[in-house]
């Protein structure tokens, strides 16, 4: 039955029925472009609301169904994993170019000579580009340009408040990892960590490593300066026998003995750690109770 309510779309009507697909994606982005563009809230299928204006964000959590317009959710993502910005734009500009393709489809262009159209004006649009092309030093005047670029970036996001100060930290932390002979940027090396209950007045950047853990025990000083860290990989509480197994105590002597032998083993480890000199010690794995 579903069969027979199923049609099949040849020629320009499946061009076209293509094209308004993709187009009705670019629409819905258009109006959350640029620093006045308007955030999307999105909820979805168990009641999540999400509110954003980021391109890929959006697209990402539409759950599109269409091939064509599926085209232009991997072009928006593709867009944020090469450059990080420019999402939305991306997908408007795909649609606005659609909308014109459509124009010469119904004039009588075939969509060969169309592509091959675009993909001209592309390399002319790229060699008029590089002929305006400005190289600017990006060290200059305490790497200013950089710290405007990202600001641009930042301007039409929810943080635009703050947009200075993490434009400032945000060129800090790329500069601090980054292989300027090479030209290359490792962004596993720039982790972000968030904190519920502070402003966003309250970001810094932490150059070393941030180890999110509390002290075991409230009595144990808050700050160490110039800490010297032993990190152990194994756990520090007495062995547990692998294998199952059975202990009879039979009188309260062998309890004490017990006691004994593992308290000396938490001395020994303790005294191994002050006798290394370490002021502060990181367990992988757990640190007993006692």
């Amino acid at each position: 039955k579903e069969q027979d309510q199923k049609s099949r779309v040849k020629g320009i009507d499946a061009l076209k029925v293509n094209i308004l697909a993709a187009r009705a994606i670019s629409d819905t982005l258009r109006s959350s472009f640029g620093p006045k563009g308007m955030d999307k809230m999105l909820v979805s299928p168990d009641g999540e609301v999400l509110v954003t204006n980021d391109g890929a964000t959006i697209v990402e959590k539409m759950e599109i169904e269409h091939p064509t317009a599926k085209l232009l959710v991997e072009l928006s993502q593709s867009q944020d994993n090469e450059i990080g910005d420019g999402t939305t734009g991306v997908v408007i500009l795909a649609g606005a170019l659609l909308e014109q393709a459509q124009k010469l489809i119904n004039i009588g262009l075939h969509p060969l000579k169309i592509a091959d159209g675009y993909e001209k004006a592309c390399e002319i649009s790229i060699n008029r580009l590089e002929e305006i092309a400005e190289e600017i030093d990006i060290n200059e005047n305490n790497h200013e340009w950089l710290i405007e670029a990202a600001m641009t970036s930042l301007g039409s996001k929810v943080v635009s408040k703050n947009k200075r100060k993490l434009a400032e930290i945000a060129v800090e932390a790329v500069l601090s990892v980054a292989d300027l002979a090479r030209k290359d940027l490792n962004f596993d090396l720039i982790k972000v960590n968030t904190k519920t209950g502070g402003s966003l007045e309250d970001t810094h950047l932490i150059h070393g490593i941030l180890i999110d853990k509390d002290m075991s025990h409230p009595q144990m000083p808050k700050e160490v300066k110039d800490a010297k860290i032993c990190i152990l990989t194994c756990p520090f509480e007495p062995p547990k026998p692998k294998s199952k197994h059975n202990l009879h105590v039979n009188s309260a002597e062998d309890i004490k003995k017990l006691q004994a032998a593992e308290q000396k083993y938490f001395v020994d480890m303790v005294k191994m750690v002050k006798d290394s000199g370490a002021t502060l010690a990181l367990c992988q794995w757990g640190f007993d109770d006692e």
